[in-house]
């Protein structure tokens, strides 16, 4: 499979069957423990992502594949971490930040035109809002490893078959994207995406949608794939070489930033877990959010 859990059976990311100090509530499902925070009346829930390794970056020959997507190499996790379950919600973004810079306005949409300084603002204000909480962003390495959730394929369902540029029906179910982002969009401000070529479905006008509305990856996790590209704390490199192997995040003189996960204005081919591209910190795109992670410690 190129990938695998380390699950050590004597630790557990619950503290003595309680949530930490800094959740406001728990649970567990089919997809495995949850925590939730509360800031303000907003919650926000964070999956447990274990500890483990697998390969990153993608085999040649996978469908719509980018040079700097490789070499693969194998990355081992020795800390699980906790990842919100879906992009930062604007909602979420309006109480810590008291406004809201989005396109596509509505509370339960990811929140989008944020830069990366101030994605950064928002972490260190949620942070102070609520003790020990000790959010960051995740680490490009942590970010794959989560979308992947055991998957060594383009897509965590699987392989993907790219049929246009706005056609690749295996991200359907779980991806908004070029190809399907115009479907029952709701809002009066959608962009204008009647001359997309090759799209999976015919549509007019499209724009982000409410997270959570896909399905999900094994490990509980949302939106990975498509909605909003999202920021990783990693600097830009043009391949994996002299990439860290232990999920941390990587360092150097780039003024670029990473982004993964694709969106629902882009093509395809972007829209795999492998897929990374890159750009100013300064950017502030209307398929550009984020989510936030925390290492358990």
């Amino acid at each position: 499979m190129g990938m695998s859990s380390i699950i050590d059976p004597s630790w557990h990311p619950l503290i003595n069957g309680h949530p930490p100090l800094w959740a406001s509530g728990w649970g567990h499902d089919r997809f495995g423990i949850f925590v939730e925070i509360t800031i303000h009346s907003v919650t926000q829930r964070l999956r447990w992502i274990p500890q483990g390794w697998f390969t990153m970056g993608s085999p040649q020959g996978e469908p719509g594949r980018f040079d700097w997507e490789g070499p693969q190499h194998e990355v081992i996790l020795n800390q699980g971490f906790w990842l919100f379950n879906t992009p930062c919600t604007q909602a979420l973004w309006q109480v810590v930040m008291g406004e809201n810079p989005s396109r596509f306005k509505s509370p339960d949409r990811p929140v989008e035109q944020v830069d990366f300084n101030r994605v950064e603002e928002f972490v260190k204000r949620i942070n102070e809002l609520q003790e020990g909480l000790e959010l960051s962003l995740p680490s490009e390495a942590q970010w794959e490893y989560a979308c992947r959730a055991g998957a060594d394929t383009a897509l965590y369902t699987g392989n993907i078959k790219i049929l246009g540029a706005h056609n690749a029906p295996a991200l359907d179910p779980i991806a908004w994207y070029g190809g399907n982002s115009g479907i029952d969009f709701d809002l009066d401000n959608g962009e204008d995406s009647s001359g997309w070529p090759e799209k999976q479905y015919p549509h007019d006008r499209a724009g982000t949608h409410p997270v959570g509305r896909k399905n999900p990856n094994r490990w509980g996790l949302y939106d990975m794939l498509g909605n909003v590209w999202e920021w990783c704390a990693d600097v830009w490199h043009d391949s994996y070489e002299g990439a860290p192997t232990d999920g941390q995040a990587w360092s150097g003189p780039s003024g670029q930033r990473v982004l993964r996960g694709g969106s629902w204005n882009f093509l395809a081919w972007y829209v795999r877990a492998a897929c990374r591209y890159h750009g100013s910190p300064a950017f502030r795109l209307v398929s550009l959010g984020f989510r936030c992670a925390r290492v358990q410690s």
